[in-house]
């Protein structure tokens, strides 16, 4: 039996049938990497440029960008280095690190889409009394609630895990997450397993609910209102839907490749559905409220337009 401080790494096993390709996946790895990286920062740069975007209808999709860059570069450094590396091994600080900053992007993912319903709701429902409601104190109170309930819901998890009586050191995955250490465990882990499903039930039960009855409510009014409300609703709701409802596919994945028997799967199938919540979501984002939000994307035009001919003056 080996407790975690007895060792000084893991070995990522996931990599075995990534070794005579390796130069390859490192190159497309690399260059979703950097497009991940342009499209969100793109995005973050002409919020933050632009006063006239200073509401919360985009305050709160450029949280969501930047912790799109949190969670990719939580992730993809790493899986460079290891797409090269002969070894496959992660020190147990590093490892866990990386525990705690990808179940950290998944919480804040959530949270700020759970926010975003919230002031879709009042945009939609409540017109009249919106710039009332969601006022900017709210919205940086909301923002910051997000990502300090996120990091501090993820505090117990790492300490949890770390102290576990471990019967090996190989992680059947390509990246450290904390189901896999669970796994390899020869001691009791009632307590994380408790505390991980109470706290699952608490978030998806509260914020599904949430989430649920925000759309229940915006369909009651486009409905009962006006093809101009319903071409607002559609317009403005749009982006969120598609990145809430890829984010549950990415979970459900996660859920499926993490706890079912997947040996009699392509090698290559497992590893895409542990990657498919880590890459699709962050280069999703962008894309979605980058084209169907149109005050945005003319922005992104003026600012890539005008930096073009900052350079063909050069």
């Amino acid at each position: 039996m080996i407790n975690v401080t007895q060792f000084s790494h893991f070995r990522l096993g996931g990599f075995s049938e990534t070794r005579f390709l390796k130069h390859i996946y490192f190159l497309v790895a690399i260059l979703i990497y950097m497009l991940i990286l342009c499209a969100n920062l793109l995005l973050i740069a002409v919020i933050c440029r632009n006063r006239s975007l200073h509401e919360p209808m985009y305050m709160f999709p450029c949280s969501l960008f930047v912790n799109e860059l949190f969670g990719s570069t939580a992730f993809f450094p790493l899986l460079l280095d290891q797409i090269l590396s002969d070894t496959h091994t992660v020190s147990v600080p590093l490892c866990f690190l990386q525990i705690y900053c990808l179940h950290s992007y998944v919480n804040v993912e959530f949270f700020n889409l759970t926010v975003i319903s919230y002031d879709r709701y009042l945009a939609i429902c409540y017109p009249l009394q919106y710039n009332s409601y969601m006022t900017f104190k709210r919205v940086s109170v909301l923002i910051s609630a997000t990502w300090l309930t996120a990091f501090i819901s993820v505090a117990c998890t790492v300490p949890l895990s770390a102290t576990l009586q471990l019967c090996g050191n190989i992680i059947n995955n390509i990246y450290c997450n904390n189901y896999s250490i669970v796994k390899l465990a020869c001691s009791d882990t009632r307590v994380n397993n408790i505390y991980g499903l109470c706290l699952t039930v608490i978030k998806v039960f509260v914020l599904l609910t949430l989430i649920f009855y925000t759309y229940m409510r915006i369909l009651q009014v486009c409905f009962s209102g006006s093809k101009q409300t319903r071409q607002k609703a559609v317009s403005t709701c749009t982006p969120h839907l598609v990145s809430l409802f890829n984010f549950s596919f990415g979970c459900c994945f996660e859920v499926i490749q993490s706890r079912f028997e997947k040996s009699k799967l392509p090698a290559l199938v497992p590893i895409f559905l542990s990657l498919y919540l880590i890459l699709c979501q962050p280069f999703l984002n962008p894309v979605m409220y980058g084209l169907k939000m149109s005050k945005i994307f003319d922005m992104c035009k003026r600012l890539l337009c005008s930096k073009f001919l900052l350079i063909q003056l050069r």
